[in-house]
Parts: C-alpha cells; sequence; structure tokens
C-alpha cells in the first residue's frame, strides 16, 4: 500500500516522491493550495483515462485541453460541491457522440472520480474542434 509522509514547514507542509517534492500551503505564493491540488488529481485522472480509450479506440486526436470550472461553498468550509470538466478535443474527422460516450465512460473508470462521488458533483463536457 503506497505511503506518503507530510512534514509541517514554516508556511504550510512538504511532502517528496520519487519524482520530486511538493509543497502544499493556503499561500499561493508558497507552494500549492489544497484545492488546486484536489482538482488537478481529479481532472489529470479523467484525462489520462479519457486518453487510453481514446488510443485504445484508435480515434486519431491532435491535442486534448481540459478546463475546470469550480464551485465552492464558502458557508461549508469553503468545501468544493462542483467541478465542471470540460474537453476541448482538436482533431481530424471527430465524432462528437463518440467523443462523449467515451467521456461517460472514462468517468466511470477514474479513480479520483469515483473516490469523490456523493460527495463532489462532476460534470464532464467535450467539445471537437475540426482541424483541416
Amino acid at each position: 500500500m503506497p505511503q506518503l509522509q507530510f512534514y509541517l514547514k514554516n508556511e504550510g507542509v512538504r511532502t517528496s516522491t520519487e519524482f520530486g517534492q511538493l509543497n502544499i500551503s493556503p499561500d499561493e505564493e508558497k507552494g500549492f493550495r489544497p484545492f488546486q491540488l484536489m482538482v488537478s488529481s481529479i481532472a489529470s485522472c479523467s484525462l489520462s483515462v479519457y486518453r487510453q480509450i481514446l488510443d485504445k479506440q484508435r480515434i486519431e486526436y491532435e491535442d486534448i485541453k481540459v478546463t475546470a470550472d469550480i464551485t465552492r461553498n464558502e458557508a461549508e468550509a469553503n468545501r468544493i460541491e462542483k467541478i465542471h470538466l470540460h474537453f476541448v478535443v482538436k482533431g481530424s474527422h471527430l465524432d462528437e457522440d463518440k467523443l462523449t460516450k467515451n467521456l461517460e465512460l472514462s468517468s466511470k473508470n477514474c479513480s479520483m472520480v469515483q473516490s469523490v462521488k456523493g460527495c463532489i458533483e462532476i460534470e464532464e463536457t467535450v467539445e471537437a474542434i475540426e482541424l483541416d
């Protein structure tokens, strides 16, 4: 079972992984804010699973970008209530219906989305941009 160790530092918390050191702080100038890490985990997991599905189905694309819009509730410790992930897929001869169905499939197979299911509403939409 993976184990991470966290250390208190002057302005926040620090952890290290094989990839490097991660600084976490409520002050953006001193580290990543915890909500940014939460949203990044969900968005990057979802995008990675989506890419695997598209690649497995041999759907060709040039690029995929995801934008995350976050809704927080200030009255409840500023908790994250909703994350809207908007995927923009660029390529030639894209089938938007197929892209949407694959996005639904990726949501069901993304461990981070499934981990927050019932706690944070995750909405995912996709847009296809045709390249000449």
